[in-house]
């Protein structure tokens, strides 16, 4: 039963952000070549239809060729209990999400599959449907994206490639692992660990098509809650956000 489901009522755009601070870390390098999916799961510590989905995002995220994340959200806090990984935003980004493809359908477990699909998220079969289809869409994912930390900055390189309108690049600081004790709402005595956190939503540019290059020092964005990162370039902007044309993640550890 999906009893955790939202009536979509008014436009809110923009992502809401927070915190930043401390050190630099040292190489490593991926490329979106090897990645297959980009999946943005939206959950909720209070909504009780969400620890499998939970469950089946950590399995998700185990394969190399998949970039899960969790996308927590606020809006079941009024159940009970305050979910402690939520960002404000990720209900903004999920209507936004809803706007685009005219269904209005916001709920929780809810995975949007490459910017362009949606899926109930415990539901694998869904996902991997959701998935094949996106990827007939020739656009997905034909970026070859690629990351390199080094000297405490991190190293975005975009090659050229052809866009039908403006994009975005946006970088996602990650917890790869962190496991919550809920002592009240609907998963009272439940400790359910989450997977690939997604801790802030920052812009750090626009892309148009042409070879690109950016360059982030890692202290303006690290904590000591952060240890992986995914970058992503995503057609649209944060108020219409549409399918991602390139994804590539790493570790900071």
């Amino acid at each position: 039963m999906i009893r955790c489901r939202l009536t979509f009522v008014k436009k809110v755009a923009a992502t809401a952000f927070f915190g930043c601070a401390t050190v630099g870390v040292v190489v490593a390098s991926a490329a979106a070549e090897e990645t297959r999916a980009v999946l943005e799961l939206f959950t909720s510590q209070g909504c009780d239809s969400c620890p499998a989905a939970d469950r089946l995002l950590g399995e998700l995220a185990k394969e190399p060729k998949m970039i899960a994340m969790t996308a927590a959200v606020d809006y079941w806090d009024y159940l009970g209990w305050k979910d402690t990984l939520a960002l404000a935003g990720h209900g903004n980004r999920q209507r936004a999400y809803a706007r685009v493809r005219g269904d209005r359908d916001v709920f929780t477990p809810q995975v949007i599959v490459n910017g362009a699909a949606q899926a109930l998220g415990s539901d694998l079969a869904q996902i991997e449907r959701a998935i094949a289809q996106t990827r007939r869409i020739a656009a997905i994912l034909s970026i070859p994206l690629s990351l390199k930390v080094a000297d405490g900055k991190l190293v975005i390189n975009a090659p050229a490639g052809k866009i039908m309108e403006k994009s975005e690049v946006w970088l996602c600081p990650l917890s790869k692992a962190v496991n919550v004790a809920i002592t009240r709402g609907d998963n009272k005595g439940k400790s359910i660990t989450y997977h690939n956190v997604v801790r802030r939503w920052i812009k750090i540019g626009e892309w148009t098509g042409g070879a690109a290059s950016w360059t982030v020092p890692i202290a303006d964005w690290k904590v000591s809650t952060v240890d992986k990162v995914a970058v992503i370039i995503q057609e649209g902007s944060a108020a219409a956000p549409g399918p991602m044309l390139a994804a590539a993640t790493t570790s900071l550890h």
